[in-house]
């Protein structure tokens, strides 16, 4: 934050708590006298989109410079996949199967935080959605090393509330999809994804695409669980068609466990 101290006129601060003391009258009641930056209603207009647009990419930019982080270790996957002691919870029995991974989850990102702590804990930061399920075991795995991890929730109708191993102070909100997928992808170092659902589809093929066409650089793409991505995805059959280019079959790596990860990571050929 900006130091105020010596500024010559009062900050915005002073001028909100300034206007919570004036007297009482039907001109200070009304929308219009509000301080602008200060008014909810006009905020929340449909014409001011562009500027809730730039303050959502301002704020977490903001704190996560003011925190130093400069790389991070992104981490997507289900929101629905449980840890072990609580599989028998899963809906379904492959939902209770995959519940390894958030293990696995949860071991990398305790090995990846430690390994950034020894380093002043500013490097390769663990960040994720902010969720439960594999999201969850990513900012678990970051409090067992004793370390801070970056949440970037967004507003739903569920599955909205952050996990309760996120860093507060890095505990972000956003109510644009896009703007949040530009703040996992801005100091990102690897991009690590489990098993997940609609919403992890989206972010590996958002990013895959942004490698792929060279709007961002190639970095270490890894996805755990290579028999449940070959599932769901024919990823030669694309190559086959000529839809991608045989190379573009090398932008990603499949691992299993954390171990083999940081290998990946640490091996990788740019």
């Amino acid at each position: 934050m900006n130091d105020q101290r010596h500024a010559p006129f009062p900050n915005a601060h002073d001028d909100v708590e300034t206007t919570k003391s004036i007297p009482d009258t039907p001109q200070t009641r009304a929308p219009a006298y509000r301080l602008a930056f200060a008014d909810d209603d006009f905020l929340c207009r449909d014409e001011l989109r562009p500027v809730r647009l730039q303050l959502e990419l301002l704020k977490p930019e903001l704190a996560l410079t003011e925190h130093g982080i400069t790389s991070t270790i992104v981490m997507f996957g289900g929101a629905r996949i449980p840890e072990a002691a609580k599989k028998d919870t899963a809906r379904t029995e492959t939902l209770a199967g995959l519940s390894v991974y958030y293990e696995e989850a949860r071991k990398f990102a305790q090995i990846m935080t430690a390994r950034s702590m020894s380093g002043g804990g500013k490097e390769d930061v663990i960040i994720t959605g902010g969720g439960p399920g594999v999201m969850e075991a990513g900012n678990r795995g970051a409090v067992d090393a004793g370390g801070q991890s970056i949440g970037l929730n967004i507003v739903l109708p569920h599955e909205q509330a952050p996990n309760e191993y996120v860093t507060p102070d890095l505990c972000f909100n956003f109510h644009y999809f896009g703007i949040r997928k530009m703040h996992f992808l801005m100091r990102a170092r690897a991009i690590v994804t489990f098993p997940g659902g609609f919403g992890t589809l989206d972010e590996v093929f958002e990013s895959l695409t942004l490698i792929q066409t060279g709007r961002m650089k190639r970095i270490p793409f890894l996805l755990f669980g290579e028999k449940f991505w070959r599932s769901i995805v024919n990823w030669d059959a694309l190559a086959d068609a000529g839809t991608i280019a045989t190379e573009d079959l090398n932008l990603f790596k499949f691992v299993e466990t954390a171990e083999e990860a940081v290998c990946a990571i640490d091996e990788w050929d740019e």
